[in-house]
């Protein structure tokens, strides 16, 4: 039985299965997102996620347990030729720092509208999420709408004890008016 046993098998071996997920993380790490099957993308969003959640600390002790869990590995391009950055620096020093202020949530999942060739398996696009400005510079509706009319009030509210203010100044006691009533102000 698998009591608490977490995670997919993927009919692989328990070697395989970790080389898998591995070399998946390190592509998407390397390109920014990948194309796969579903269920391989769930398996690897977990792994990749506490990958980036461990970068993001950036100690000397985050970096050696992510070379432990990743394999680091030089990252090649287009023609072939091998870059000066391997795996690792890449997660440390340009996708961690992106991700500083955001409590999780580094990757998405994208189903593509086409199936796989052979099998007709579902496919799908992992991808690094881009790390964008918060709501209220967005324009997002709701909150902004309530911060406006919060701000509205409050500028009101400055604006009345503002004008009451200098009026009340500029009159001395002695000078106070009658009012309708007959009494003083």
């Amino acid at each position: 039985m698998r009591h608490c046993i977490s995670g997919k098998q993927l009919s692989r071996s328990t070697a395989h299965r970790r080389s898998l997920r591995r070399n998946m993380a390190a592509s998407l790490f390397q390109h920014g997102a990948i194309r796969t099957t579903e269920a391989k993308a769930k398996e690897v969003r977990r792994f990749a996620e506490k990958l980036v959640t461990l970068a993001r600390r950036g100690t000397l002790h985050a970096r050696r347990r992510v070379i432990a869990l990743l394999r680091d590995r030089d990252m090649v391009d287009a023609e072939g030729e091998v870059a000066e950055k391997t795996v690792v620096q890449k997660l440390f020093d340009e996708i961690a720092p992106r991700y500083r202020e955001r409590p999780g949530g580094y990757t998405r999942i994208v189903r593509l509208a086409e199936r796989r060739i052979g099998d007709s398996g579902v496919q799908v696009l992992l991808q690094l999420v881009e790390e964008t400005p918060p709501k209220a510079a967005a324009g997002g509706k709701s909150a902004s709408r309530r911060r406006k009319r919060a701000a509205k009030k409050h500028k009101a509210a400055e604006a009345a004890v503002t004008d009451q203010a200098p009026a009340e100044s500029s009159q001395s006691p002695d000078d106070a008016q009658p009012t309708a009533k007959g009494g003083e102000a």
